[in-house]
């Protein structure tokens, strides 16, 4: 499972990426003192150690999605992350000291920051700078993988050509320096059909290696293939799913991957996940990935379905897991064509907002109701004296004509 999907998942990949990679990069990824709390621009109340950056890209591009102006200070929160590379880490406590040269800058977090940064505007010096850093970590396989010199993988892969188009680039031109680009290299991470694979993408296992069918891989993997981002609008109708053929090129990988989604949701309409050592049970993250990417390629009504099931469960786990959860469930909301205000018994839009700073036009709201309870509104007080006036014109009416009298 990888990091760049809900927070739960963050840090499981964090910590096995830890073995990976050498120590003294682990070492420097800093946690908070939660006794100093956490910033105020910062969404979620978690430590953000494994996914800061991420959740509040997350939240950004879920609540731009929804038409929702974020606060000012939470995108000032984002942009501060940035090193001076171009790169994001998954979090810096302190972002007023410089990055170092052992600063874990990962392809996740940069790439989702430039998807929810690009779909904001007006940040494009920051945008410029992160898509210049993802294209010098290249793999010459045309991939990325989650840290520079990783080999590539699809959830990488898949988010940073998210990135690429959500910034203006097209995928097929951003080439290493072999002549690769993502589209050479998701075909690869592609499993062959047979054998309970069926064109799935794969996911190294730690160990060996080698690629296993992996659900949230694939949904990456489909969006990738498909130079689509994190948010897609509903499929006008539904396809049904094609047969596995040997991945050529990315159209016949993101059609194998789609498939392959979709035969794993039709029986429950949700997927399970199965760590080492734990029971099985649903995964409320990866079907909500599943459903952005089973729109991407126009399944559309195994989306529905897998969204209809995500309305009926998914509340305590959003509500345990936060704004990248939240954020997670209003991408498969939009994409599926459901009402993320009315998603069960949760309106994700209210639930999301009031993991962080108020949105813009709830906090001018809320500054305007404070002003008004404050001191005497003047149209209040033109009320009173109109009301005193007449009944003043009243009194002298009924003198007036008790004298005539």
């Amino acid at each position: 499972m990888n990091i760049r999907r809900s927070a739960a998942a963050a840090a499981a990949t964090a910590m096995l990426l830890a073995a990976a990679v050498p120590a003294a990069h682990a070492a420097e990824t800093p946690s908070p003192d939660s006794s100093a709390g956490l910033p105020s621009g910062l969404y979620g109340d978690k430590d953000p150690k494994y996914d800061g950056v991420f959740r509040q890209s997350y939240a950004l591009l879920a609540q731009h999605t929804v038409g929702v102006q974020p606060a000012q200070k939470a995108v000032d929160w984002l942009t501060g992350q940035q090193c001076d590379s171009g790169g994001f880490a998954a979090y810096r406590a302190d972002p007023s000291e410089a990055c170092a040269a052992k600063t874990p800058v990962d392809s996740n977090s940069t790439a989702a920051a430039v998807q929810a940064l690009s779909a904001l505007g007006g940040q494009d010096a920051t945008v410029k700078k992160a898509v210049d850093w993802l294209k010098s970590v290249q793999n010459q396989d045309g991939g990325w993988g989650y840290n520079p010199g990783l080999p590539s993988d699809a959830n990488s892969t898949g988010i940073v050509v998210g990135a690429l188009v959500a910034a203006g680039e097209k995928p097929a031109d951003v080439k290493s320096q072999q002549g690769k680009s993502a589209h050479d290299a998701l075909p690869k991470l592609a499993l062959p059909c047979g054998k309970g694979e069926d064109g799935a993408f794969g996911l190294a296992d730690m160990k060996t290696g080698k690629l296993a069918a992996n659900a949230d891989a694939t949904a990456a993997g489909v969006l990738g293939s498909l130079d689509k981002g994190l948010v897609v609008k509903p499929a006008a109708k539904s396809a049904e799913p094609a047969k596995c053929a040997e991945p050529k090129d990315v159209a016949q990988a993101a059609k194998n991957g789609a498939a392959y989604l979709a035969a794993e949701l039709a029986a429950n309409d949700h997927l399970t996940s199965a760590l080492p050592g734990a029971e099985d049970q649903p995964d409320y993250g990866n079907t909500a990935d599943a459903v952005v990417a089973l729109s991407a390629a126009g399944l559309q009504d195994q989306a529905k379905q897998s969204t209809e099931w995500l309305r009926k469960h998914s509340a305590k786990w959003a509500k345990d897991n936060g704004p990248a959860a939240y954020a997670q469930l209003i991408f498969a909301a939009h994409a599926s064509g459901a009402n993320p205000k009315d998603f069960g018994a949760t309106d994700l839009v209210r639930s999301l907002n009031a993991t962080g700073p108020a949105p813009q036009e709830e906090d001018a709201a809320a500054e305007k109701k404070k002003d008004d309870d404050s001191g005497l509104n003047p149209l209040w007080i033109v009320g009173v004296f109109f009301i005193a006036s007449v009944g003043f014109g009243f009194l002298l009416s009924g003198r007036n004509k008790k004298n005539q009298l």
